[in-house]
């Protein structure tokens, strides 16, 4: 009877671990980037993930024309500086934050409505260990409002 209420816990608490992980992230996402799209209003989207080192994810966006935007991706740092491209719908570059120092946002106004491309690369550890490092990564948008 003790194993079986073991192996339940143990269920219960790996099943609950992505749960607790999203939440963690959502945490991290409200209270460490959200304050980096000041003074552009965020757009109400929450655009987070877990991400592993050596990891590539992609978010499709609208944008809409004669509009200021701020994009802003913001990352734990555990995982290290994570390099971020803008790309149209042809996937030529538009912006790429590895160009700019690992800026981690970028304001540009946006001329006609279109759709773009945030390409997430989490950059992988240099260092030998047996450990994949992961860790929060968050897309936000901001606007100015007119």
């Amino acid at each position: 009877m003790k194993n079986l209420i073991k192996k339940l816990s143990i269920y219960f608490i790996l099943s609950a671990l992505p749960f607790l992980s999203h939440s963690q992230c959502k945490s991290f996402t409200k209270q460490v980037c959200m304050p980096k799209l000041n003074p552009y209003i965020y757009n109400g989207q929450l655009n987070s993930a877990i991400l592993n080192e050596g990891d590539i994810a992609e978010l499709v966006l609208t944008f809409y024309g004669g509009q200021d935007y701020r994009i802003a991706v913001c990352s734990e740092e555990s995982i290290g500086k994570v390099q971020f491209k803008l790309l149209d719908t042809d996937r030529n570059t538009i912006f790429d934050n590895s160009e700019q120092e690992f800026a981690i946002f970028w304001d540009f106004r946006c001329n006609s409505t279109q759709q773009i491309i945030v390409e997430v690369l989490v950059p992988e550890s240099e260092a030998i260990e047996d450990a994949v490092k992961s860790g929060c990564v968050s897309i936000l948008v901001g606007f100015l409002s007119k």
